[in-house]
């Protein structure tokens, strides 16, 4: 039974990352329709709020809730993983997850009311972030004790930055091209 619930939270965290990393290009997209004339602004942003709330309602919500029903699954099944520091690291990390994900759903109520508070760099960063967890959730469970929590965190940090350096030299290249 645990083999089968391991795959069923696999497959449906998968669902749930896709989904948080395409609901924040749509954020970007539906950000950058702003600097279009009218009445392609108008039209785009309509399309795009559809578009959220699909993708919202029927693929990332639900892929959350059966990833993180399928984890306490898990955990049910096998209580001594509690008893791990590495099951605890990933925890936090997937807390930091799930409150990523309801600030998006946060900002899809903001976007839907036309209340853009992030531009769409700021968003690119805010994408690199579920990359982030991401990258902290696979090592914690594919390392395990065997980690070195110091550089861990040392190497995730160094990450994070290439990360946003990256983003941040997109951003300059993009400016170039729509000189």
């Amino acid at each position: 039974m645990y083999q089968y619930t391991l795959a069923i939270h696999i497959i449906f965290v998968v669902s749930w990352m896709a989904g948080l990393f395409y609901i924040v290009r749509l954020f970007i997209y539906h950000t950058e329709a702003n600097e279009k004339p009218e009445p392609e602004r108008t039209i785009l942003q309509k399309q795009f709020i559809i578009m959220e709330s699909k993708l919202w309602n029927i693929i990332t919500t639900p892929a959350m809730i059966i990833a993180v029903a399928a984890g306490m699954r898990m955990l049910q099944l096998n209580p001594g993983l509690l008893e791990t520091d590495w099951m605890w690291v990933k925890l936090a990390f997937v807390a930091g997850l799930l409150i990523y994900h309801f600030i998006c759903q946060n900002i899809i109520s903001q976007l839907k009311r036309g209340r853009f508070w992030m531009t769409s760099t700021q968003l690119r960063l805010w994408n690199e972030l579920a990359t982030i967890f991401l990258v902290a959730i696979v090592f914690t469970v594919i390392l395990k004790s065997a980690i070195d929590w110091l550089y861990g965190l040392l190497g995730l940090t160094v990450f994070a930055v290439i990360i946003m350096l990256a983003v941040k030299l997109y951003k300059r290249a993009r400016e170039k091209q729509l000189k």
